[in-house]
């Protein structure tokens, strides 16, 4: 295969440093192998940590928080049951990782966020680490057909096997035009932002809600609720067969 999607993250605080660093070596493997390795950014926004139920701290999830898998991030009808426009899912999973440093594919688009938009306050994140999502599709009122009944579904476990055919329908035109598949993609997608539909309309996304605490705000280009917003497929294609 080609590629993966995955669609349940955790919580870093249940799991070691040392084994996080372990099985990114895993996804580096399969980047290096062709595959292209798609995560749920999760359903919590930009999480939350309880210090003694005092003090507070984002809590970004694992692996899509990882450097070297491509998270998807969620969005959302801007009226129900239409397609007038799209807006950020504010349950859409994003943030920086307390443990990746942010990876050089990143930087400026980070920095772009970093220096225009309304930011929280700095003590809940760290700017200088791994910022996800990259990419995000559809996650509300999102329909399909288990044993052929009509089932309505939301969340990013919906928008990440969305992405994933669309990467797919891009590799076989890769292969039919005799080039190879795409493989690991961020440094494809950070290098090709106009091939994205910029979502910038939205609340910010959910956080520690028992503090009134929101989360991250959307703003043009790339941001931690929708990364650089939905793939156009066309667009996609094209920049895949250059």
């Amino acid at each position: 295969s080609s590629g993966i999607n995955a669609e349940w993250p955790l919580r870093p605080g249940t799991l070691s440093a040392e084994y996080m660093h372990r099985v990114n070596v895993e996804f580096q493997k399969l980047g290096l192998r062709g595959v292209s390795v798609l995560f749920a950014s999760g359903d919590d926004g930009a999480g939350c940590h309880t210090f003694n139920d005092t003090a507070y701290t984002f809590e970004p999830d694992f692996p899509a928080s990882s450097p070297f898998v491509t998270t998807v991030g969620g969005t959302m009808f801007t009226g129900t049951f239409t397609d007038t426009n799209e807006k950020g899912n504010d349950i859409s999973g994003g943030g920086f990782s307390n443990v990746f440093a942010q990876p050089e594919y990143q930087t400026a688009a980070v920095a772009g966020y970093l220096n225009s938009s309304k930011l929280p306050d700095p003590k809940y994140f760290n700017p200088k680490m791994r910022a996800y999502p990259d990419l995000a599709a559809m996650s509300d009122d999102f329909w399909i057909i288990i044993d052929r009944i009509l089932m309505n579904v939301a969340g990013t476990s919906a928008a990440t096997p969305t992405v994933a055919g669309l990467i797919a329908l891009a590799n076989d035109a890769r292969l039919n035009a005799g080039k190879p598949v795409l493989g690991f993609l961020n440094p494809f997608i950070y290098q090709n932002p106009g091939i994205f539909f910029d979502v910038t309309l939205g609340n910010p996304s959910q956080a520690c809600w028992l503090d009134d605490l929101d989360g991250y705000e959307l703003a043009e280009g790339w941001d931690p609720v929708t990364g650089f917003g939905s793939p156009d497929y066309r667009r996609l294609v094209a920049a895949a067969l250059k």
